[in-house]
């Protein structure tokens, strides 16, 4: 018995560096990679304002503020945040989410090397959570970029960032699962993993063990607001492309059909004789959209878009979302019992906020307004012909008590569609003092707005 258990310790103490060996080693990631990796921070200044009386001290308001309910001044007080970032090309370009720098005023990124600089926001787009920043640095370390379709669930990764400020802190883990969707994230299949991620790791890189950025981290589901295993990246490749049209256009285009879709459940399956739950139902379709000019019906179940299967209806946003508006399409659908093909144009979304340079910038206008369009479904809901949607107001705007929520319907009288248009009104403005035609809840006012010299 003692020479069974002696020859049982000698085996397990062979089996121990071997097993040992197998773990994967991430120093030599860290070292090459952690250069191009940053750390973010944040400033809101302080905004002072008025929800529904527009606050002034000259006798222009006084006459305003006759017409308008008296309520309590409200205070936002200063805010600071921290995130992560990385740097995807040597002259200054960062990858980040888009909620780490989203209102902030001021961005200053922090490099490996204790370098700071102050960043300029190109763009943000809160769909896919990604931003894009730019600090005027040359000959800066860069990551590599990798394939997120090459990942395999099970395949050890690791995150670099600052979670709660401790930078250049290196967390690691395993793939959990691909193609994840989150609530009112219908853009993005998420990477799902382990790694530890905490309150400042977002916008850090996500590396296979290559040493290539495959993800940003962007998100975690958490009871107790920290860390509990579960984490969710942004696939790189969706933010590289996100990237390129915030630096080539200053926008993001993104397709659109016009439908209310549906998970198709086992019941629903058997009901409408389909062989197994998949697809995407098409609950409703939207008046003159490019579903209701090509036929589509209500009760329909689309099960390819374009030849890309839609083996779920998570699937069928993404597809059309990332095709160019414009596009002739094709689709494969499950009408009463029979396969028909659709084909189809698809139309451009109009995004829910403009996502340009000024949108990020420390003054999106000269009014300080961050604005958005819309559609022209929402302004026959609404009964009006023209109007942008105030999404954030600092500076002068935020002083006259311009605040989100408000529907800016004209500058001095002149209609405005646009954030184009919008900035184009305030910088011809010949006065100080302009008015806007502001729509706010059921009620229109006429708002002096103070323009900066």
């Amino acid at each position: 018995m003692q020479k069974w258990f002696w020859l049982f310790v000698c085996l397990l103490g062979l089996a121990l560096p071997a097993q040992a060996a197998s773990l994967p080693d991430f120093t030599e990631i860290v070292d090459k990679q952690g250069a191009a990796v940053v750390n973010i921070t944040t400033l809101q200044e302080a905004r002072r304002g008025n929800r529904r009386s527009l606050p002034g001290h000259d006798e222009m308001f006084e006459f305003f503020r006759r017409f308008m309910p008296p309520e309590g001044e409200r205070f936002m007080p200063p805010r600071q945040g921290q995130g992560s970032g990385f740097i995807i090309s040597s002259d200054g370009y960062i990858l980040t989410n888009a909620h780490v720098v989203d209102a902030a005023d001021d961005v200053v990124v922090k490099l490996n090397d204790r370098r700071e600089f102050r960043a300029k926001v190109i763009g943000a787009d809160k769909r896919t959570d990604v931003a894009l920043i730019k600090i005027e640095a040359q000959n800066l370390p860069k990551v590599a970029i990798g394939d997120p379709d090459k990942l395999k669930v099970g395949e050890w990764v690791l995150a670099i960032g600052a979670p709660f400020g401790f930078e250049n802190s290196a967390t690691a883990g395993i793939v959990s699962a691909k193609g994840r969707s989150l609530p009112q994230e219908n853009y993005v299949p998420f990477i799902q993993t382990d790694v530890a991620v905490n309150p400042g790791n977002s916008g850090g890189p996500l590396f296979n063990l290559k040493g290539e950025v495959v993800g940003i981290n962007s998100q975690i589901i958490s009871r107790s607001g920290g860390y509990m295993g579960l984490s969710f990246a942004i696939p790189i490749d969706v933010a590289i492309d996100v990237a390129e049209q915030l630096k080539g256009k200053g926008r993001i285009e993104r397709g659109r059909l016009g439908v209310l879709i549906q998970e198709v459940t086992a019941d629903l399956a058997e009901s409408y004789g389909l062989d197994k739950p998949r697809g995407a139902l098409i609950a409703d379709v939207e008046p003159d959209s490019p579903a209701e000019k090509a036929g589509l019906q209500s009760g329909d179940i689309v099960l390819s878009f374009d030849g890309k299967p839609v083996n779920s209806s998570i699937d069928l946003p993404r597809l059309v979302g990332a095709t160019k508006p414009g596009t002739r399409a094709n689709l494969q659908v499950w009408r009463k019992g029979q396969v028909q093909q659709i084909p189809i144009t698809v139309a451009q979304l109009v995004e829910e906020k403009v996502a340009t340079a000024e949108a990020g910038s420390k003054q999106p206008n000269r009014a300080g307004l961050v604005v958005s369009e819309l559609s022209a479904e929402q302004k026959r809901q609404l009964g009006i012909r023209a109007g942008v949607l105030v999404e954030d107001a600092s500076g002068a705007a935020a002083r006259a008590g311009i605040q989100p929520g408000d529907i800016i319907l004209a500058v001095s009288s002149r209609p405005v569609n646009s954030a184009r248009e919008l900035a184009q009104l305030l910088n011809q403005a010949g006065r100080r003092i302009v008015a806007l035609q502001v729509r706010r809840g059921e009620g229109v006012v006429i708002v002096p707005l103070r323009l900066e010299p």
